[in-house]
């Protein structure tokens, strides 16, 4: 895929909760700002990340999406804060879930968030724009996609891991594709813990990413879509498993710092600096700045 380093604007997306989507999109942002002003937009009614942010009175406030894209009574510069962490915010509420009601009723209920949010902002205020996402199909997720057109899919281990990716290809990727191009710029394993060297969760799942027959956007397999940092051919498995390469531990790892980050309302980068996971979410920042994984 070709690197095309203009202004983007990207969905982190999954139909499946606790993988986190929130900690993946929120330092996404963080790494994106590096490059530029960009926009963290918190589409996710429970407010995890808005919440996490120190945002609490945002998240309860009188003034919300709604406003925004359904009465037209508020502007985007009503709604969003500026953030200690380079990047601005969109938060979430806690009516969420009326606006979403609200927008499958409206006119063009799908593409209110692109005509009220993102065309006005993208390229003129901000460079960049991500979206935090429900973990469940409905209105905010289709309006995501059709705003952003881009999407980044975190997965981790689990018995479940390889479901909830088909389940977001099968009920939200493909039937927008019958309307909108949506390009999956990348599957992010996230999360990984244990080693590589056994048949663990971690293994089966890197071996199902780096060897999955299926497309992931189309002409593109899946494999093409994993990140660098989690790549690993079948002929550095059989290395591994002969003892004659040492085992590498690729994706995102848990880090104990990952999650106190949030509790302690602050992006990765800013908590603890020297974290070696923040090398990760550079990467993550340069796939969308460049339009996908390096082919």
């Amino acid at each position: 895929m070709a690197a095309t380093d203009e202004p983007r604007a990207v969905s982190v997306v999954i139909l499946k909760g606790g993988v986190g989507k929130s900690t993946t999109s929120m330092n996404l942002a963080r790494q994106l700002a590096e490059r530029g002003p960009t926009l963290f937009a918190d589409l996710d009614p429970n407010g995890h990340a808005t919440n996490g942010l120190g945002f609490e009175s945002a998240y309860r406030g009188d003034v919300n999406l709604g406003n925004v894209v359904l009465e037209g009574t508020a502007t985007p510069a009503d709604l969003i804060r500026e953030t200690d962490y380079g990047f601005d915010l969109l938060p979430s509420s806690n009516t969420l879930e009326d606006v979403e009601k609200d927008l499958a009723g409206a006119m063009q209920g799908s593409a209110r968030v692109k005509s009220k949010i993102v065309d006005p902002l993208l390229g003129d205020q901000y460079e960049y724009i991500v979206f935090d996402c429900p973990a469940y199909p409905g209105m905010l997720n289709n309006n995501a996609l059709v705003a952003t057109g881009n999407v980044i899919i975190p997965i981790e281990p689990g018995s479940s891991a390889i479901g909830g990716y088909k389940r977001t290809m099968d009920r939200l990727i493909e039937p927008a594709r019958e309307y909108i191009d949506v390009d999956v710029l990348a599957v992010v394993p996230n999360k990984l813990s244990d080693r590589i060297d056994q048949q663990t969760e971690d293994r089966e799942l890197l071996e199902n990413l780096n060897t999955a027959s299926y497309e992931v956007n189309p002409g593109q397999p899946l494999q093409d879509a994993v990140p660098d940092f989690a790549r690993i051919t079948a002929d550095e498995f059989d290395a591994i498993d002969a003892g004659d390469m040492d085992a590498p531990t690729p994706g995102i790892r848990h880090r104990a710092a990952l999650s106190r980050s949030l509790q302690h309302n602050q992006p990765l980068q800013d908590y603890d600096p020297e974290s070696d996971q923040i090398e990760y979410y550079e990467h993550l920042a340069e796939i969308v700045a460049n339009g996908g994984t390096s082919q």
